[in-house]
């Protein structure tokens, strides 16, 4: 299930360049529209007028209300089938979400209208990296289900949030579990929910660009992508056990990681999986003894 090697990424160093307009909403609606054509599905990327019916959205415990097209709701196969059900019904249309988060709804329907959600994934055409709109911190082109994070993830307990940049905070909390994680991880899981494999991809290559993040935030979120994927998952559950692995000298360290650990979990025999298999590619990469 996961890959033998967690190889370490460089760190480069990143000189002021404009960044081009193509952004990966752009690569987004570009395959929407080849998997409209393919499956005839409804995509609204392809859509020049949005006139199908307003579907209306219950959120939360608190019933928040959400508006949104049909035909954008369809591209996704979790809302296809509840409107599906709804077919012969004369009343307006309506979908009760309650345990779904407002917010992780609101970057949900940002990316099914525009294919991206904020803030936005940038492409420097120049240098071929991407970056997050109003975050200095660029990826090398990796491929996303791929997406490999880096221990300049991490900040110390005591590392200012003004240190760690004027990027908007890539955290949400969450009413349902009572914490506060990573938003790309709620929204990587709202995607497998709802069927959604490129906004995981996308959830997935951002939150490799996420940096100044706590360990405990890290331990949280991570946790949680346990909790809401499937055990087959292989992309974001793989994306904490090499951040940890990356980061041990740091996690090693944590009282919060001692807790956990104590705590249990899934999670850490795949870490222990993991770790014995990074050290078994190194063993398996030096040279053999002289003789």
């Amino acid at each position: 299930m996961f890959k033998r090697s967690f190889a370490a990424s460089k760190d480069r160093a990143a000189k002021a360049t404009k960044l081009s307009k193509r952004s990966y909403r752009d690569d987004t609606k570009r395959r929407m529209l080849e998997t409209m054509e393919a499956d005839s599905s409804p995509s609204p990327m392809g859509s020049p007028h949005l006139t199908s019916a307003i579907i209306t959205l219950v959120v939360g415990p608190e019933h928040r209300l959400f508006a949104a097209h049909e035909d954008v709701l369809c591209f996704s196969p979790f809302f296809a089938a509840a409107l599906k059900e709804q077919f012969f019904e004369s009343t307006a249309k309506r979908i009760d979400l309650p345990d779904e988060e407002p917010q992780v709804l609101s970057c949900v329907l940002e990316y099914l209208y525009k294919g991206d959600y904020s803030p936005r994934l940038l492409h420097d055409k120049r240098r071929n990296t991407w970056v997050l709109e109003g975050s200095g911190v660029t990826s090398p082109p990796l491929d996303a289900d791929s997406a490999a994070p880096s221990p300049r993830s991490l900040k110390s307990p005591n590392t200012s949030r003004a240190a760690a940049g004027s990027s908007p905070d890539p955290t949400v909390y969450l009413a349902s579990v009572g914490e506060t994680v990573l938003r790309d991880t709620a929204v990587y899981c709202a995607a497998e929910r709802y069927g959604l494999d490129e906004l995981k991809r996308l959830a997935l290559r951002k939150q490799g660009l996420t940096s100044g993040v706590d360990v405990g935030t890290v331990l949280r979120s991570a946790r949680y992508a346990y909790a809401y994927t499937p055990d087959s998952d292989s992309r974001l559950r793989a994306h904490y056990l090499a951040l940890i692995i990356r980061s041990r000298r740091t996690f090693k360290r944590s009282g919060t990681m001692q807790m956990e650990m104590e705590m249990g979990g899934k999670m850490f025999f795949d870490l222990f999986v993991a770790m014995c298999n990074h050290m078994d590619d190194i063993v398996d990469s030096m040279p053999p003894p002289a003789h």
